[in-house]
């Protein structure tokens, strides 16, 4: 059977109209991860020992951000804007992360049965605690 010239042409369409949606989707894929991976930002600005970004980057930052879908998470504490705060919401910030911790509050327990590779371990939870603390006495006593 042969093919007409208009159902070859209508074949070579449809194929380059295949090869475009494959590689617009390829592209949006990138696009996407390339975002999703390219967050170096995170806790930017923040001076912190790398095991303590880590954690925070990990476990709190995905709630706790400006982008954050979670209003109370992020009202409560952003670590975007953390830098911007005056030196007495920091040191009030630093406490009640200490606080939240060590009443075993954050991760909220709601939060972890829908995550809980988000959970803190009690190493984790130790470090992000005596940081907070450290830091809190540190902004008070001016260093």
């Amino acid at each position: 059977m042969l093919l007409r010239h208009d159902n070859i042409q209508k074949i070579m369409l449809m194929k380059r109209k295949n090869e475009f949606l494959v590689l617009l989707v390829g592209f949006l894929v990138l696009s996407i991860s390339a975002v999703a991976t390219d967050n170096p930002a995170k806790t930017k600005g923040l001076e912190m020992p790398e095991n303590i970004k880590a954690i925070i980057d990990n476990k709190c930052f995905g709630c706790h951000n400006t982008d954050s879908k979670n209003d109370k998470a992020k009202e409560d504490l952003n670590f975007s804007t953390f830098d911007e705060l005056s030196m007495m919401k920091k040191v009030s910030s630093y406490n009640k992360i200490a606080e939240e911790l060590e009443e075993r509050k954050m991760p909220p327990a709601k939060f972890l049965e829908h995550f809980p590779d988000k959970n803190v371990t009690d190493e984790e939870r130790t470090a992000l605690m005596e940081w907070a603390k450290k830091e809190a006495e540190a902004l008070v006593k001016g260093n």
